[in-house]
């Protein structure tokens, strides 16, 4: 075979095809002018692009340190790394005849939460939500486990209609169908609002593996003149393990964690934001921070709330239905929602004294000022409480009548005895004895009053029926009267930077009841507290007490003192015969007395008492 060889001519030609080459590079290369144009050019496309990224994360991020390169581009990477939708600032805006919600593009969540109906002590509209004082955020975990917040990721908002219903989709999108959505969907004339969390499509975003929370804070805002007296009744309650409430401190700081939470409830006062799950959150870690300082009058905020709830990812994805209510603290508005309920985080009061408070002042009064003013309503509850337990005034009266009658025979056994004080207390029992009296008998129906008295308590402060509601001098019965302001800085201790009129009227009553039914009547005995000292006391400690309260419990008070001193006075001038009670205890004493087992017991302890003090 013939050996190829290159020969002279091929040389040629690729020496040739060089040159020409490098010629046509020379004669087309730029001109220095043409490479500074240029350079130019880039530099100005450059500018142009660093500041469209500077305004991105500044409208995004204002706090952020657009000076740090690092930040801005981790900031940026942080959001873009899986196709998150790009930044877009705006908010949409449901609302029905009750409730205004303002939903931000960013984080997806409520900016703003406005009741329709309601204003604040000054005139101002009844804000839940406003000024950044809430957030609810989803963080998870991501696959190249980093920690992502929905706070930081923009949603696209769709507007749609499900009959007569509202719904609001906002979904951050990685791409048309893989996606994060929060849906909220709003009823007409209703305080509940659906809320949702799902996912599609997002496993290869989110680590399953690593816990995925709900983190919900919000700081109370002040709605009430005095802050303090808001406060005592803004508080976290929740339902957990079934039916179980329970509640955090309403006066300090606390923390609790807690299992299989229904509901949460962010209680302020009158007005409450409210979580609901379909499902329980399985586990949940719970705070309540007071932010109100006792010297504090101006302070905006009652306290600071967070929730850390738990989300179940399931096969990759998310799905939890919820319920969000903003609304007002109202038996008739939150018992129509009885499946969830939500009307077990109003505070009527422990045990019986909150069964009374719920089943029967509640109702009673709700019809009672249906038909009447909200004042005169109080006033003929007033009435009808004290007629319905003037049974017990009377048990309690015709006792003290009855050791009103035994008063010099207890004095003359004092005297015979009086350097003998076991004696003497024998003595007087067994004049109780004879005569079928016992000194405690006039306790007896003061303890049976208390229920009525502790569910009252309860009724005044929480009753959302009387909230702004007038009568005579008080413009809110909810809360307390001022007939003068004390000058600004000045405060008395436990009393308060103003006088109310209605307090100072019940004490005056109460002290009128207590001359009739203690000071005069009642027989000082060995180890029992001088009852003239109580007498006066009592009605000073009410009168401090009731001014920082509600206007409508000092009504009640000084109507139901009035009302009972009459019938005291009708009992002790028209029923009772003082004669007829001396000549029962007479013919008693001929009686012979059966001892019980208590009466003997207590007769042998005095007798070895007694014993042991000869030997």
């Amino acid at each position: 075979m013939e050996e190829k060889k290159l020969d002279v001519n091929s040389i040629i030609g690729f020496v040739l095809i060089f040159g020409i080459l490098i010629f046509m590079f020379y004669q087309n290369r730029p001109t220095p002018e043409e490479l500074e144009a240029e350079k130019a050019k880039q530099e100005q496309i450059d500018a142009q692009v660093a500041k469209e990224a500077i305004k991105e994360v500044k409208e995004v991020e204002p706090e952020l340190n657009l000076s740090d390169s690092t930040a801005v581009a981790n900031y940026k990477s942080q959001l873009g790394s899986f196709g998150f939708t790009a930044p877009t600032e705006g908010t949409t805006t449901l609302e029905n005849e009750v409730l205004f919600l303002k939903i931000s593009n960013k984080g997806g969540q409520i900016v703003e939460a406005k009741m329709k109906n309601f204003v604040t002590y000054d005139s101002v509209p009844v804000y839940l939500v406003k000024d950044g004082n809430a957030s609810l955020d989803m963080n998870f975990s991501t696959t190249d486990n980093r920690v992502l917040s929905t706070s930081d990721l923009f949603f696209e908002p769709s507007m749609s209609k499900s009959g007569d219903n509202q719904v609001l989709s906002l979904k951050a999108k990685t791409s048309d169908n893989r996606y994060l959505e929060y849906r909220y969907e709003m009823k007409p004339d209703d305080y509940l609002v659906d809320f949702t969390i799902r996912t599609q499509g997002l496993d290869n975003v989110i680590n399953d593996g690593k816990p995925v929370t709900l983190d919900w804070n919000l700081k109370g805002i002040r709605h009430s003149k005095s802050i303090q007296y808001e406060n005592r009744y803004t508080r976290l309650t929740y339902q957990h393990e079934g039916d179980k409430i329970s509640k955090l401190s309403e006066g300090s700081d606390d923390e609790e964690a807690e299992e299989a939470i229904s509901w949460l409830s962010y209680r302020q006062h009158f007005f409450s934001t409210i979580l609901v799950a379909d499902e329980p959150f399985k586990s949940g870690k719970l705070t309540s921070t007071n932010l109100v300082e006792e010297e504090s009058r101006t302070f905006g905020f009652t306290k600071e709330y967070t929730s850390e709830l738990p989300i179940e990812v399931k096969g990759g994805e998310i799905a939890k239905n919820m319920h969000m209510y903003f609304g007002p603290t109202d038996v008739a508005v939150l018992s129509k929602y009885g499946d969830m309920g939500l009307v077990d985080s109003i505070p009527f009061g422990w045990g019986i004294f909150g069964w009374i408070n719920r089943y029967v002042f509640t109702p009673f009064y709700s019809f009672l000022s249906s038909y009447f003013p909200y004042g005169i309503a109080i006033v003929i509850m007033t009435i009808l409480v004290r007629l319905a337990m003037s049974p017990v005034t009377y048990k309690s009266y015709l006792s003290q009548a009855k050791m009103k009658v035994l008063k010099p025979e207890i004095t003359e056994l004092g005297e015979k005895y009086k350097d003998n004080a076991m004696k003497k207390q024998q003595e007087t029992m067994k004049l109780y004895g004879k005569a079928g009296v016992s000194p405690m008998s006039g306790c007896v129906p003061a303890f049976l009053q208390m229920p009525i008295f502790y569910a009252l308590f309860m009724f005044f402060p929480t009753s959302f029926a009387l909230r702004q509601k007038s009568f005579l001098w008080a413009d809110d019965l909810s809360s307390f009267d001022t007939i003068y302001q004390f000058p600004e800085g000045f405060s008395i201790p436990f009393y308060g930077d103003h006088v109310s009129l209605f307090p100072i009227l019940a004490s005056i009553a109460i002290f009128f009841y207590m001359m009739m039914t203690t000071g005069q009547n009642m027989p000082t005995q060995p180890g029992m507290p001088n009852m003239k000292f109580i007498m006066y006391l009592m009605p000073f400690m009410m009168l401090f007490f009731f001014n920082n309260y509600a206007s409508g419990l000092s009504l009640y008070y000084f109507v139901s003192n009035l009302i009972t001193i009459g019938i005291m006075l009708v009992i002790k001038n028209v029923i009772l015969d003082n004669d007829k009670i001396h000549a029962q205890i007479q013919e008693n004493k001929k009686k012979p007395k059966k001892e019980n087992k208590f009466q003997r017991k207590m007769r042998e302890m005095m007798e070895q008492a007694e014993s042991q003090k000869k030997k």
